[in-house]
């Protein structure tokens, strides 16, 4: 999105409560409103102009309470209780529920065929399939790599550190993934040792949740997984083609009995893993 865009739509937004503020305020000028006419938008504008200047007048006059304790000092917007709670309604509900509905709508994957359930259990009880040749480092060092995943150089890659049975079954998800969808799956990070697992914990819970030895990736049993898109890698989940390529990598590595970070509340979509009791009670990235 760009820059004017960004700055007209609050601008808009604001000038659209500043209205309905207005009509709530002076209900007598509600017909004029409605009828239109250059002169009656006069009126609006200074009805309008008006409710600026009360609110700078009250936002000096909070200035106020703060600096001097509240002394002798009333606020009149407050004493109108109607005109407060519209105010309040106007200007947090519709951005609440732009939020609310915006995430639903980037994460809200399109039904697709059902799962071929039989054609892996035939991969995974036949055919060992062997890990694909490692991709030049260049490819992970990337300027959108580095914005999206700025620990990623130190993490390991290394398919022999995974365990036997969960590498066999995002190998097959790789594969079908492939062959049927047209995605080249990458893996981004596979083991990951105690240590690495604390530093990334002090980079926040947008990066991960679970402390050291509490993550299925101290036992080789998770994977996190981009997509390789002209030679380059994808990691932005707001690519459309990297989303649909989520999409399709969610419901393979369900079929193929792996657990997707993209069900998680927090979503994860690049995250598989294996979960086993004896390893932890539940895994975390």
């Amino acid at each position: 999105m760009n820059s004017p865009l960004l700055f007209a739509a609050p601008v808009a937004y604001f000038a659209l409560v500043c209205i309905g503020l207005a009509l709530i305020r002076h209900p007598a000028r509600r017909p004029t409103f409605l009828a239109g006419g250059s002169a009656r938008i006069h009126g609006i504008a200074a009805a309008l102009q008006g409710r600026f200047r009360a609110a700078i007048r009250f936002v000096a006059t909070g200035l106020g309470f703060v600096r001097y304790g509240g002394t002798g000092i009333s606020i009149p917007l407050i004493e109108n209780r109607p005109v407060a709670f519209s105010a309040l309604v106007l200007a947090l509900v519709p951005p609440l529920a732009v939020l609310a509905l915006s995430q639903r709508a980037i994460f809200e994957f399109a039904p697709d065929d059902t799962p071929p359930d039989r054609k892996i259990a035939a991969l995974l009880a036949g055919e060992h399939l062997a890990p694909p040749p490692p991709l030049p480092p260049a490819v992970f060092a990337t300027t959108e790599v580095e914005m999206l995943r700025p620990s990623l150089g130190n993490a390991s890659r290394d398919w022999n550190l995974l365990d036997g049975e969960f590498r066999q079954r995002l190998l097959t998800v790789f594969k079908l993934l492939e062959e049927q969808h047209g995605y080249q799956a990458v893996l981004l990070e596979g083991y990951r040792s105690p240590e690495r697992q604390a530093e990334l914990l002090l980079r926040g819970p947008s990066v991960t949740q679970a402390a050291p030895n509490l993550s299925y990736h101290q036992h080789g049993l998770a994977a996190d997984v981009a997509f390789l898109r002209d030679g380059r890698l994808v990691i932005s989940e707001r690519d459309p083609w990297a989303m649909r390529g989520y999409e399709f990598y969610g419901v393979l590595a369900e079929a193929a009995g792996l657990t997707w970070g993209g069900r998680w509340k927090m979503m994860d979509l690049g995250h598989v893993e294996l979960r086993r009791r004896e390893a932890l009670p539940a895994g975390r990235s």
